[in-house]
């Protein structure tokens, strides 16, 4: 449960809705940390852009690699992201 509020995707409206449906498409749900922002669309949108363009895209590595690295990375900070 967040101490934050958040906006739950079953009552997400317009471009929130919309880009939670995108994250939905690419990770299979939405993640805790992207709803997190969920008061502020346009911060989720900017952020989530610059997630992507960083994490999968940003080297000449493929996604299984980059999903790895992140995997063990956080294995090792112990962190369930």
């Amino acid at each position: 449960m967040a101490w934050i509020k958040t906006i739950p995707e079953d009552q997400a409206q317009g471009p929130l809705a919309e880009l939670y449906a995108g994250i939905r498409a690419t990770f299979g749900l939405v993640p805790n940390i992207m709803k997190a922002m969920s008061l502020r669309h346009e911060m989720l949108a900017k952020m989530s852009g610059a997630f992507m363009t960083a994490t999968f895209g940003g080297s000449r590595l493929t996604r299984v690699q980059e999903e790895m690295i992140a995997t063990v990375v956080s294995s090792i900070n112990r962190c369930h992201y």
